[in-house]
């Protein structure tokens, strides 16, 4: 009976240290095969290159608006319409104008050809000498004064043409189209407001509609600290680790080095572009970059070096170890560390390829402890 109570005893203490084990995350090193050394690191930002608040042309009243934030549209969507009801009165009324004076050059052909037609019999009579030469020139003053009446009627209906036009343009600026393709990250008006290019109405009136962003155009915008901008050139390869996913390393290159340098900061921007774009990068997202060297291969004396991730280094008095998991538990490990490449570190002795390193919560661990693993 002592013994089953000694038994249930022990497997209970193990269960209780068994849920009190730590957990962490391991990963395996691997050994360098040369690669490219870091040169340096910064930190920016996910940037869109096309990205813009689309306004109206005039101020108005928001009828309606068929956009909200995450919707995907196309060049030339409608975003909203505003309120229409003056510009369709104006353009109304300026295409009554226009048939109006396009109706007096009906009249006035009638009475050129008559006047004509006069001029005609005048001449007969005046070469028979049966009429006055004043009245052959009064026949004749008709005539031009009608060519020249209908010229001005031709030239007003081409003043109302260009009327019409405006005001259909007024129309057409009561709809609000997307400029490009993208998706919307800001819905900036509500229906009922009053919209308007320029800000007016003590703040009571709104200068957008909504804010578009090119998925397509997001690139790095980072300041690199001017004394080492020398180091930065166009097509440089770098690598992006976003702050929202760190141990994802993305691959990306240098598309240009601004030509001006920020004097307050002593900085210079550099904007790189991703070498292939995912739905998990999202404008402003914060990014840290380190920009890469040359090729190179590993020297035949290097070849027992590995590499293990930055996260795995734990710094104690000047010495930096890592934890090394083997069967449930961890091993204290001291380690001496070559060249930094990217986000992970050169291991010149200490760690051998394939070996189980902790990644998280490595500074809590103590040498020998129990840990499980996480899944």
């Amino acid at each position: 009976m002592a013994l089953v109570v000694v038994l249930a005893g022990a497997v209970g203490l193990f269960v209780a240290l068994r849920d009190k084990a730590p957990e962490v995350e391991v990963a395996t090193v691997r050994a360098d095969k040369g690669g490219r050394a870091a040169l340096l690191n910064a930190s920016g930002y996910v940037t869109p290159r096309q990205r813009a608040t689309i306004a109206a042309k005039i101020t108005a009243r928001v009828n309606e608006i068929y956009v909200d934030e995450g919707l995907q549209v196309e060049p030339g969507q409608v975003l909203a319409r505003l309120d229409d009801s003056d510009a369709r009165a104006r353009l109304t009324s300026a295409m009554a104008e226009r048939d109006a004076t396009a109706a007096t050059l009906g009249d006035l052909r009638v009475n050129l050809d008559n006047a004509e037609r006069e001029l005609k019999r005048v001449d007969e009579l005046w070469e028979r000498k049966l009429v006055a030469e004043q009245t052959r020139d009064q026949a004749r003053m008709a005539v031009d004064s009608l060519k020249a009446r209908l010229v001005v009627a031709r030239e007003q209906v081409s003043v109302a043409e260009a009327r019409v036009k405006v005001a259909q343009q007024d129309l057409d600026n009561c709809t609000v189209r997307a400029p490009f393709g993208g998706i919307v990250v800001s819905k900036d008006a509500q229906r009922g407001e009053m919209v308007s290019p320029v800000s007016a109405g003590g703040g009571f009136t709104r200068t957008g509609i909504a804010t578009i962003v090119d998925m397509a155009s997001l690139e790095i915008e980072v300041d690199v600290n001017e004394s080492y901008i020398a180091r930065v050139k166009t097509g440089q390869p770098v690598t992006a680790a976003l702050d929202a996913y760190p141990d994802w390393q993305i691959p990306a290159k240098v598309r240009t080095v601004i030509p001006t340098a920020d004097r307050q900061k002593a900085t210079v921007k550099v904007r790189a572009t991703f070498d292939k774009l995912d739905p998990r990068i999202l404008p402003d997202m914060g990014v840290k970059v380190t920009f890469l060297g040359e090729e190179r291969s590993v020297p035949a004396q290097a070849a027992g070096r590995v590499l293990v991730s930055r996260a795995a280094l734990v710094e104690d008095g000047g010495t930096t170890a890592v934890f090394v998991h083997r069967e449930g538990r961890v091993e204290r490990r001291a380690v001496r560390l070559g060249q930094v490449r990217g986000n992970e570190h050169e291991v010149v002795a200490g760690l051998s390829d394939g070996d189980q390193v902790v990644t998280t919560g490595a500074k809590q661990l103590r040498d020998g402890q129990s840990v499980r693993v996480k899944k």
